[in-house]
């Protein structure tokens, strides 16, 4: 499963979990609060990045310069 289709999954099941939406406004904010919740997330699943940055100094010394280090 790519990235859009995890991201409409997961907004398809907030949205068939409520029958019903007093007006417009009030479907907007909850996807909006649904995808601010969502996106939080993507910033925690960088586990290991110093080990995996050492490794890119490896396998790309010319290209990886020591601001990156």
């Amino acid at each position: 499963m790519n990235a859009i289709e995890s991201i409409e999954a997961q907004l398809r099941k907030i949205i068939e979990t409520r029958a019903y939406f007093r007006c417009d406004e009030a479907a907007t904010r909850l996807l909006w609060l649904a995808l601010r919740n969502i996106t939080g997330k993507w910033g925690s699943s960088t586990h290991d990045w110093k080990a995996a940055m050492n490794q890119f100094a490896i396998l790309y010394e010319r290209r990886f310069t020591s601001i990156h280090r």
